[in-house]
């Protein structure tokens, strides 16, 4: 089984507000495929900071809107 990451996303809701954009359109648009985007969706897949920003795009908001890092406690207050 996959672990899902600790990035956690919006963009289900988003594409449900603009229009209920299908996942295919969606894909389309920033270049990937379906099947990428299901993951991301689902926390499976942690996108290329380009294609995080690519998805930002198409829906006119800042990344910080798309996503969040719901990080555990461990990694509060360290430096990469």
């Amino acid at each position: 089984m996959v672990k899902p990451t600790g990035i956690t996303n919006r963009i289900r809701i988003l594409r449900f507000e603009r229009g209920e954009m299908t996942q295919a359109e969606l894909a389309e648009r920033i270049g990937v495929t379906r099947q990428t985007v299901i993951a991301i969706e689902k926390g499976r897949y942690s996108p290329s900071l380009e294609t995080a920003f690519r998805i930002a795009g198409v829906f006119a908001v800042p990344l910080e809107q798309v996503f969040q890092y719901a990080g555990s406690a461990d990694d509060e207050g360290t430096t990469p």
